[in-house]
């Protein structure tokens, strides 16, 4: 039998700020409701069928929208859009208008909002939700892609920004 210890949370999230994660915005729309979330634990899962996968905290009420809406599009951020990921991420007081106010938003096939300047945008619908501990596992079929001109990717690591 495995002797299994608890891994000290704080100790993890030390270790984890210095792994590099691409900064993405996940959005999602329910009725007139519109809520955005600044993340870095998102990945490719599959080609065929396209699949990705996001990560959102279960214990924020307001992440309740991206479990009952059935879509979400993650929007790949940019250099440019240092501000805009502070906005999203809870790092600034503005209200939810006032910071989609900070992007300009489309929509492709879902109806959830895609950011028109993201690097890359995958507009999704959900097709498993699992959750693990703190957070859910949104799992969203890819119906839709949108890109915009190259540019220098948003990255974060050792709680900073950087680029690539």
């Amino acid at each position: 039998m495995l002797d299994k210890q608890r891994m000290d949370p704080a100790h993890y999230r030390e270790a984890m700020s210095r792994y590099a994660g691409h900064v993405q915005l996940v959005t999602t729309v329910l009725g007139n409701e519109r809520r955005g979330v600044t993340i870095t634990a998102a990945c490719s899962v599959s080609d065929d069928p396209a699949t990705i996968l996001i990560c959102l905290n279960n214990s924020n009420a307001r992440n309740a929208i991206f479990f009952n809406s059935g879509i979400f599009a993650l929007n790949a951020l940019g250099a440019h859009h240092q501000a805009l990921a502070d906005a999203f991420s809870g790092k600034t007081n503005l209200t939810n208008e006032e910071r989609f106010a900070t992007g300009t938003f489309d929509t492709l096939v879902t109806g959830a909002p895609v950011l028109t300047d993201a690097l890359a945008a995958f507009d999704c619908r959900v097709t498993e939700i699992k959750r693990a501990s703190t957070h859910n596992i949104i799992f969203g079929e890819v119906v839709a892609v949108h890109f915009s001109e190259t540019k220098q990717a948003l990255l974060y690591m050792n709680r900073d920004y950087h680029t690539l």
